[in-house]
């Protein structure tokens, strides 16, 4: 029986997936949705990263325009959506609730500002997990998907060898299309991989600043109601 003739339709995508068999099929469709899910993550975590820098440029230049703490924050309205002015406002609550009570001691202004500073680091470490939704997502693709090619490449090489041993013939007309099917399994595993691999340091790295951004403001706002406690205690 003559093997049937290559041509170049013999190596499209559509044909190597409809001639693998199902354990075949199962790694390449379960490689094109990793492909897809890891670049949702990866447009969702730049459309918010763009968003949430270019709302703290905003608050800075604010804040660096000479403007009362007290008027910014009450500008941003009950809710606000950035965490700039979150921490701001609990600050603000806390140094209100301080002087309610009366004039502060020295003891207690102590124990304002580490109270601040607490509130600070929760709200920054709320935001941190925030931001850093979906980047372990990244991290399984990046790290399983060239192995679940790797798989679906050993399963199609011996498909190859079975193909070889039934037809009793080393035609590269009854290998080829096996071996394709098998390394398309691998390329498959690095192109989601590859994408997913630079997007989660880019990321890792761009949440790492954010984070540091906003521990920066925490510690100039808590650096400015230590100065206003030793004008007033």
């Amino acid at each position: 029986m003559e093997p049937a003739a290559i041509t170049p339709e013999t190596f499209s995508f559509v044909a190597l997936f409809a001639r693998a068999d199902w354990v075949g099929k199962a790694v390449m469709i379960f490689l094109g949705l990793a492909s897809l899910a890891s670049w949702g993550v990866i447009i969702d975590k730049a459309v918010r990263l763009r968003g949430l820098n270019r709302a703290a440029n905003a608050f800075e230049a604010e804040a660096a325009s000479g403007r009362s703490l007290e008027d910014i924050a009450l500008e941003a309205g009950d809710n606000p959506p950035h965490a700039l002015h979150r921490m701001l406002q609990a600050a603000l609550f806390e140094w209100r609730e301080a002087r309610a009570r009366g004039p502060v001691s020295e003891g207690q202004a102590a124990f304002l500002v580490q109270r601040i500073d607490r509130v600070l680091d929760a709200a920054i470490a709320r935001e941190s997990l925030r931001v850093e939704t979906g980047l372990s997502s990244l991290a399984i693709v990046a790290t399983a998907s060239p192995f679940v090619g790797l798989f679906g490449t050993v399963w199609g090489i011996m498909h190859s060898f079975q193909a070889i041993a039934l037809q009793k013939n080393t035609n590269l007309a009854v290998v080829a299309p096996s071996i394709a099917e098998a390394l398309f399994a691998t390329a498959l595993g690095l192109i989601a991989a590859i994408p997913a691999y630079i997007a989660f340091n880019h990321f890792s790295t761009a949440v790492s600043r954010y984070a540091a951004r906003l521990e920066g403001f925490a510690d100039d706002l808590s650096t400015a109601v230590q100065r206003r406690l030793a004008s007033k205690v």
